[in-house]
């Protein structure tokens, strides 16, 4: 039975994109680990909170991944000596650790190879020195670099001693999504700064209008056990 669902403390209901109006609702879990099926967590705690037939299901990228075995205990990292010095020189940011470790900088180098971070590294050097510009680090580097997370001070345990990695396939793990719950699906990468669509269940979505829907993150940063919501469009 679907419970009534309420926004985050702190975090906006409903948010107005291009004159529509949409209600985000936040949905809580269990603590979901490698032992779930991202299906079914969808099918026991989304599915009955899906009540409108537009309505789509949106998942946090760290839940998917958790799930495919992709969350790595610190402790089983040993990073190399590249690992360490690129680390030192990344630019940390409010809503994050980002490659901002050793640990975290270590599973780029692998999920990334050496060359691409290498070389993403200088591009960003160049843009910073040059031309005044960031950013430029992750757009060479792409997004499984952008996706891994390390822990923070509010992250749900065990997960705050734990590296997190973007999810495997997540347009195919999106669409196996909304194939089980019967409603359309998106994976997403948000924090309260930016966000982008990782996935999506089928090609009609439009990622670019979901990211603007989901920009102030409705799920929040904490330790909410929230991982999921609702997108209703209301108006």
């Amino acid at each position: 039975m679907a419970e009534e669902l309420r926004p985050n403390e702190g975090k906006k209901g409903i948010i107005e994109v291009d004159g529509a109006r949409y209600q985000r609702l936040p949905i809580k879990t269990k603590l979901v680990t490698d032992q779930d099926d991202i299906c079914d967590v969808a099918a026991e705690f989304g599915a009955p909170n899906l009540t409108e037939a537009d309505d789509v299901l949106f998942i946090s990228e760290k839940c998917v991944a958790c799930t495919q075995g992709r969350a790595i205990p610190l402790e089983d990292i040993k990073p190399r000596k590249l690992a360490y010095f690129l680390s030192d020189h990344v630019t940390k940011t409010p809503h994050g650790i980002g490659l901002g470790m050793p640990q975290t900088m270590e599973y780029a180098l692998r999920e990334c190879g050496t060359l691409r971070i290498l070389f993403a590294s200088v591009i960003s050097v160049i843009g910073k020195k040059i031309f005044h510009k960031k950013g430029w680090f992750y757009k060479v580097a792409g997004y499984k670099a952008r996706s891994i997370d390390g822990p923070t001070h509010n992250t749900i345990p065990p997960y705050n001693h734990y590296v997190v990695l973007g999810p495997l396939e997540p347009d195919a793990t999106a669409a196996k999504i909304a194939q089980r719950i019967g409603h359309r699906a998106i994976i997403v990468d948000i924090n309260d700064f930016e966000g982008q669509i990782l996935g999506a269940s089928d090609k009609s979505i439009d990622k670019k209008l979901y990211a603007r829907i989901l920009k102030d993150n409705p799920l929040g940063q904490d330790d909410q056990q929230t991982p999921m919501g609702v997108i209703r469009k209301i108006s």
